[in-house]
């Protein structure tokens, strides 16, 4: 396994960090599908690979991932580094949701004791609240920080203005600040590079990456025909934009460079994604051991200058302005000082 520092903070945690959305039954039978024999394997093995970061959220399973989570680490929790989210409805009251302070300490509260802890590493707001005022979301981590229930605070999902003004508050007010972001990002989703990703380099924010595989797509286990195979998490969760066809022409560079290396297509996609710039740790989450054992395997591999290159020119954004305004300056001035 190899680490890193979660953004400019002293906390180290795995490059892979393990996701335990899939823990638990519920209203989503294509995410929510591992019992807890299962569950006790697949944490197993992710310990035993060297991961010391866990991921989940009060929203997995109604609370069961947590539960699930916190039982299977047990004494070794000291060795781990767990982070939480919260943010989404939690009960019927209006009250129940959201990012207000009132909300915030209950969820935190509730995570707590079915984490089975007295203290969450990486506590992280799910979403955003356009109800609530920045400034009582942020007092509120703040002093969940200072009474010692959270050690470190994050967000997740949030636009890049709404975090570099959030990020401004905290140093302004002497507050805790936020040392990460969970965002979606993967070959065929790279939106994250147009501002969240400059700003969270700039802020010495560290980037944590949820859905790397673009909900097992980059996997490479679909097919045009099995896109609804009931099995696989497509069939009813499919909520990342992107267009298949497209996809399905990427995917076949990825499985080029996979047969080049005698890997797998979810190795190579992961590999892509760990040797960017930025990236403290990726998420990787499964149902099968097959599946955690094959991503686990991602940390080893090492592509080609020559494989990058060919996989970013084949995902390459389109450029959006002012990116290609500002870019565009920026070579005539570099071209005008060249002469």
């Amino acid at each position: 396994m190899k680490y890193a520092r979660l953004g400019n903070s002293g906390l180290i945690v795995s490059k892979l960090a393990f996701g335990a959305m899939t823990f638990g039954t519920g209203n989503l039978p294509s995410v929510y599908k591992v019992g807890p024999s299962a569950a006790r394997q697949l944490v197993d093995e992710a310990l035993a690979a060297g991961i010391n970061f866990f991921d989940t959220a009060d929203g997995y399973a109604d609370g069961q991932s947590e539960e699930m989570l916190g039982q299977l680490l047990g004494s070794r929790r000291q060795e781990v580094v767990i982070a939480t989210k919260g943010g989404f409805r939690a009960g019927p009251a209006l009250v129940q949701s959201g990012l207000s302070r009132k909300h915030l300490f209950a969820a935190a509260e509730a995570s707590l004791k079915r984490l089975g802890t007295d203290y969450i590493d990486l506590y992280i707001v799910h979403k955003t609240d356009p109800f609530t005022p920045l400034e009582e979301t942020l007092e509120a981590l703040n002093d969940l920080v200072r009474q010692g229930k959270v050690r470190y605070i994050g967000f997740s999902n949030w636009p890049a203005w709404l975090a570099a003004k959030a990020v401004q508050i905290q140093r302004e007010r002497g507050w805790a600040t936020f040392i990460s972001g969970q965002m979606y990002y993967s070959l065929v989703g790279r939106d994250v590079e147009y501002d969240i990703l400059p700003f969270m380099k700039d802020a010495g924010v560290g980037l944590t990456v949820w859905s790397p595989l673009a909900g097992g797509f980059l996997s490479g286990k679909y097919s045009r025909s099995n896109l609804q195979d009931p099995d696989g998490r497509l069939s009813g969760f499919d909520i990342i934009p992107f267009d298949k066809e497209w996809g399905f022409a990427v995917l076949d560079h990825v499985h080029s460079i996979a047969d080049a290396h005698g890997v797998t297509a979810a190795q190579v996609s992961l590999a892509w994604l760990l040797s960017k710039a930025g990236v403290s740790s990726v998420l990787v989450g499964a149902s099968k051991m097959s599946q955690l054992e094959d991503n686990l395997k991602a940390i080893d591999l090492e592509l080609t200058a020559e494989e990058m290159l060919l996989l970013d020119q084949a995902t390459q954004p389109r450029p959006l302005y002012p990116n290609w305004f500002a870019d565009s300056m920026l070579d005539a001035e570099h071209m005008k000082a060249l002469g």
